[in-house]
């Protein structure tokens, strides 16, 4: 029982991260492909590049994932270490915290000295107290970076090849561009369900965002391209 609650934290860490990857992934393929398809290249050509794309992307967005997470890690550490130091350097002030985050629950003030007694009787808890209560900051897990990167990585790829699938198997550019708009503004409606339901918003609003904001882009690349070539 006592390592259930890490692992909903890792479940919730990693299903984030999927998501964000996959929103990245399904976005920026699919704009590159719409924009190729403006310059009326082959299906191949799209693929090609769409592929290229999707490889460096996900290598960038892991790489992106492990920085972030890393970067979470040492920003607690730092915390840890100056809340550590505080309790040997200034006790007094933070034993006033301590009774502070009490009273914020509406402790009575005799309940509110002895739980801070039980408290600052273990530095260990002591700090773990501040970190957790006063500071809002959960210790991250020794892995989360490595995880952290593969899953925004491998959600990008995967969010990636919708775009470009319906371009592998069909010859005509038009076609495949139709056939790529309707299967990714689908799958970002359901992804943008998925991660509102995920972040605890509303499903609609964020099913309706994610598919209006890759139709933008979508658009803006492939009328971009139409602009540029008309001006060659």
């Amino acid at each position: 029982m006592a390592d259930h609650p890490e692992r909903h934290v890792l479940r919730g860490r990693d299903m984030r991260d999927l998501v964000l990857g996959m929103s990245d992934g399904l976005t920026v393929p699919f704009a590159l492909a719409a924009g190729i398809s403006g310059a009326m290249a082959s299906s191949r050509i799209i693929v090609t590049a769409g592929a290229a794309e999707i490889i460096a992307g996900a290598i960038s967005m892991g790489v992106g994932g492990y920085l972030a997470a890393r970067t979470e890690a040492e920003h607690y550490q730092a915390e840890e270490r100056r809340e550590l130091r505080e309790t040997h350097e200034v006790p007094h002030r933070e034993v006033a915290e301590v009774k502070e985050v009490f009273a914020g629950f509406g402790f009575p003030e005799k309940l509110i000295n002895e739980a801070t007694e039980v408290i600052v009787s273990d530095r260990k808890r002591w700090v773990e107290f501040m970190m957790r209560l006063e500071l809002n900051l959960e210790k991250p897990h020794e892995g989360a970076a490595p995880r952290s990167a593969l899953c925004v990585g491998s959600g990008y790829a995967l969010g990636g090849i919708i775009p470009l699938f319906p371009y592998v198997i069909l010859s005509s550019v038009q076609s495949g561009l139709l056939l790529s708009a309707i299967v990714t503004c689908i799958a970002l409606a359901v992804l943008g369900g998925w991660k509102a339901r995920v972040f605890r918003t509303r499903v609609l609003s964020g099913a309706l965002g994610s598919a209006v904001t890759g139709a933008l882009a979508a658009g803006a690349a492939y009328g971009l391209t139409h602009v540029f070539l008309s001006r060659m």
